[in-house]
């Protein structure tokens, strides 16, 4: 047991001296390569699921504010004191991590495992006493290097419960997340979290720009050897490659899963008392199918939990974006949302058929991630066997690569004067595409159910771009699936919209 008191003279006595050894830390040397790490997972996937040990009830059971008093000591970050490209900073294991996460450091072929060690973390007012013991460890850590300026290492990229982590450009601050594998998402039977157990992370050498981080995922359902190469800079770039070996067949899949929050924009911001004109990290999900549509459905948040499915084959790209980039549209001076990265999902090869499934999940507080987005294969994952798959992901502002299309800035929503039908306003951002002549273009709007109007186009002088409006009569339909794009005969003009209407 260690008192706080104790814990704060350890802490006092670390902030007063030089940045620590990372020599002190080390509890074990092994050999690593990525070979074993993925012969490791394969034979671990043959054995019965067996999880980490629980850390001690007294971390469990800290409130949210007692658990932030306990931050890493930045002085004590790993390669502080040394002529490296990167800094490592880590997390403690505790309130909602119960189970701690092995981390070890590689160079030159060998892993050195870094024991647990509270006096690297500074405490910031009055804590229980708190017990540290074999169970306890680290949650996870976060990566920092000179990303905005050439005088501050500023963090790109963390990794922290779970299979989670999120990674940032220069300029920005964190906002979605992504998670190594999700299994069963929505499903009535309930979700299964794979934890990342164990991390590597490669030392770098002198002039590096390029960070390679491995992580081995189990679950009862299945094992998995991953890596990710990050490159951080105006995009930041995660190249991951995996190969699961599942212990069971594995029939819901997702695979680039994405996690963020959508709380209100100008569709539905009326449900929330809120000074703001809008709440989110994403404001949609954007996809580039194998047919070459570029196609763009914007986020809701739904009365009730709402799946959408895409179907698709060999997919080029999908993504959550954060189109939104006027601080005026969130007026927020704290969370600066218009900030926020977008993040898309490039596939390495084909990925055969499937599906890109998109979960609106209820939400009445912008704390909780609301929004989950993945790749989902139509193939099962047998038990027993290896699955290898690769993408890229691309931390940033835009999605890169795309066709040169006219893209969607708001979809604005409300009832019509008659307060039963409803009318829909697409705004699109202005392009040589649409010429100067309007009437050239086909508004092509359809709707598997209820009554559309054909639509009016007109310049908008607020965006510079074109706006198409239409009027939908649901004729006691309670959720309706809605299409619109624009053409010039058979050659698109803009990107498709995508829109599910619920009463």
């Amino acid at each position: 047991m260690i008192s706080r008191r104790a814990l704060l003279a350890g802490m006092l006595a670390s902030t007063a001296t030089a940045a620590w050894p990372v020599e002190n830390l080390i509890t074990a040397e092994t050999p690593f390569s990525t070979e074993w790490l993925w012969d490791h997972a394969r034979k671990l996937a043959q054995q019965e699921y067996q999880a980490k040990p629980l850390i001690p009830a007294a971390w469990q059971e800290l409130s949210f504010e007692d658990f932030n008093k306990v931050q890493f000591d930045p002085q004590n970050g790993i390669w502080i004191d040394e002529d490296r490209p990167l800094r490592m900073d880590l997390f403690t294991a505790g309130l909602y991590t119960k189970r701690p996460a092995t981390i070890s450091i590689v160079e030159d072929g060998v892993a050195k495992t870094l024991g647990y060690d509270l006096s690297l973390f500074e405490v910031r007012g009055d804590l229980p006493d708190l017990p540290v013991d074999d169970t306890m460890g680290y949650s996870g850590f976060r990566l920092r290097t000179t990303l905005n300026t050439p005088d501050h290492f500023d963090e790109f990229i963390a990794f922290k419960g779970a299979s989670y982590f999120r990674a940032v450009a220069k300029g920005q601050g964190y906002g979605l997340s992504a998670r190594g594998l999700a299994l069963r998402t929505g499903d009535p039977d309930g979700e299964e979290f794979p934890d990342f157990t164990d991390f590597w992370v490669e030392a770098p050498a002198p002039g590096d720009t390029v960070f390679t981080v491995h992580a081995l995922l189990d679950s009862p359902s299945t094992t998995g050897a991953y890596s990710f190469r990050t490159t951080p800079g105006d995009t930041t770039r995660v190249e991951v490659t995996a190969t699961l070996f599942p212990r069971v067949d594995l029939n819901h899949v997702g695979l680039g899963t994405l996690t963020s929050m959508f709380l209100f924009d100008e569709t539905n911001r009326s449900r929330f008392e809120d000074f703001r004109p809008g709440v989110h990290d994403s404001d949609g999900l954007l996809m580039w199918n194998g047919e070459g549509e570029r196609i763009w459905r914007p986020l809701a948040n739904p009365k009730a939990l709402e799946i959408s499915v895409f179907l698709d084959k060999n997919p080029r790209g999908f993504g959550l974006m954060q189109r939104t980039r006027d601080p005026e549209k969130f007026a927020d001076l704290e969370a600066y949302y218009e900030r926020r990265p977008s993040l898309w999902i490039i596939p390495d090869g084909d990925w055969g058929a499937g599906t890109v499934e998109l979960v609106e999940i209820p939400a009445d507080k912008e704390i909780y991630d609301n929004i989950v987005a993945y790749w989902r294969p139509s193939e099962p994952m047998t038990a027993g066997s290896g699955h290898s798959f690769g993408y890229a992901m691309e931390w940033g502002d835009q999605a890169p690569g795309l066709p040169d299309l006219p893209r969607v800035l708001n979809t604005r929503i409300g009832k019509a004067s008659d307060q039963i039908d409803t009318i829909i306003a697409i705004d699109f951002a202005n392009h040589a595409l649409f010429g100067e002549d309007l009437s050239e273009i086909q508004a092509l709007i359809t709707a598997d159910v209820g009554k559309v109007s054909k639509g009016i186009l007109q310049r908008n002088p607020g965006t510079g771009g074109v706006r198409l409006a239409f009027r939908l009569s649901p004729q006691d339909a309670t959720r309706i699936e809605l299409r619109a794009q624009l053409a010039k005969g058979d050659t698109p003009v803009s990107e498709v919209w995508l829109y599910r209407w619920t009463a």
